[in-house]
């Protein structure tokens, strides 16, 4: 297995060089090996997939929770494993800065901070308040003894991140290409769109395009999956039929990737 100095290094050298590059976010260690199997050089977690293998809803998780799903992934992958962490677990930034120390120690080179609290209320936190949390985070990994890449995820006030010491800025949900070209240029680090919106999700060569770095799939392919699980059992329970089994993957393919993976630990 590389050692996670080395995973770091080729995930920031995923961010530097020229291109564009798909970061795929898995949520078991089967999808991991699939993915990595397939061809991606790195993966990401989802917080909702995440919540959702336990049965929770996205937001319900806990932090030890969050990083021991992370662990996981990490074990299993000999690629780098960047995290969805929320908001950090908490609303100060003292607390943010310990959710990178404690994601760093889970094996991870990569993490993103929001600056969605969670709370009805005050669903966004106040700018500064947004602000010292990154720029807490981002001292958190610098501190490090390898280059983690934080990535600051907004609603809006990406400048400000960029300017706190975030490494790539992700604002999610933008409208239409128009609006992913203007965040690009307004920005010198590298930017993340993220795919699982309707009519909200673009051609890579057009993200390309538009001056996007880094593509997350946030929880698209566990969405994909669950709605094939739905069909089959609906088919099972419904129509009494099991047509479905006709275009599953066989077990060996399967059996394929994850011996793969095993391989490339050893």
């Amino acid at each position: 297995m590389p050692s996670q100095q080395d995973k770091a290094i080729r995930f920031r050298a995923l961010h530097e060089t020229p291109g564009i590059f798909v970061i795929p976010n898995v949520w078991d260690g089967g999808s991991a090996s699939v993915m990595a199997g397939l061809g991606f050089e790195a993966l990401a977690t989802s917080s909702a997939a995440c919540a959702a293998t336990l049965g929770k809803l996205d937001g319900e998780i806990t932090r030890e929770e969050a990083l021991a799903h992370a662990r996981l992934i990490v074990h299993l992958s000999p690629h780098p494993v960047a995290a969805d962490l929320e908001n950090g677990f908490g609303d100060s930034p003292e607390t943010a800065a310990e959710t990178i120390r404690l994601a760093a120690a889970a094996g991870l080179v990569g993490g993103s901070i929001e600056d969605a609290s969670g709370n009805p209320r005050a669903p966004i936190y106040a700018l500064g308040q947004a602000v010292e949390r990154v720029a807490a985070a981002a001292e958190a990994a610098r501190r490090l003894p390898f280059p983690f890449m934080l990535t600051a995820r907004a609603e809006n006030r990406l400048q400000a991140f960029e300017r706190a010491g975030a490494d790539v800025l992700f604002a999610p949900g933008l409208p239409d290409l128009a609006a992913v070209r203007t965040v690009c240029s307004a920005l010198a680090k590298p930017v993340n769109f993220m795919v699982g919106m309707r009519g909200r999700s673009f051609a890579l060569a057009d993200l390309a395009a538009a001056g996007v770095r880094r593509v997350s799939l946030s929880t698209s392919l566990y969405r994909a999956a669950i709605t094939g699980v739905i069909a089959a059992a609906r088919e099972a329970k419904q129509a009494g039929t099991f047509s479905y089994v006709e275009t599953l993957m066989k077990g060996d393919e399967l059996d394929g990737y994850l011996r793969q993976q095993a391989l490339a630990r050893n």
